[in-house]
């Protein structure tokens, strides 16, 4: 699993410096989504061909490597509003988890580091909060 883990960090580095010195963009997976409805598919072919990529990458990566996901305990309004609020949060920070904490925090941006670390922490409260507190 190690290996895998270095691989996977690798591509993104790679894919993140390949998007940056080819279209000039930085990746932000939120960012894309919200330009993708934004402009012309005639601008916008990279970000489709972006975002089938992350849907269809895990599915053939478990052809090759069968791995158990475990059971999804959460109910559906639960997991649409985390959802929700995630797409909310993307939006009020000006970028999301990987715009921020995969290119902005390599380019040594406070702004993005405090942005990441904001993530981190609320993840932790909220994670502590559903386990501990709510149910």
């Amino acid at each position: 699993m190690i290996i895998q883990s270095i691989i996977g960090g690798g591509l993104i580095g790679t894919a993140v410096s390949i998007l940056l010195l080819l279209n000039g963009k930085v990746l932000g997976v939120s960012g894309i989504v919200g330009e993708l409805f934004n402009n012309s598919l005639k601008k916008n072919y990279w970000r489709l061909f972006f975002l089938l990529g992350l849907f269809i990458s895990p599915l053939i990566y478990n052809i090759f490597y069968p791995v158990s996901l475990g059971e999804i305990t959460s109910n559906n309004l639960v997991s649409a509003l985390g959802g929700l609020l995630v797409g909310f949060g993307s939006r009020l920070g000006s970028g999301c988890t990987s715009g921020h904490g995969v290119c902005g925090v390599a380019r040594l941006s406070l702004r993005s580091l405090i942005a990441t670390m904001t993530f981190i922490l609320f993840g932790f409260i909220t994670v502590y909060l559903m386990q501990k507190v709510l149910i």
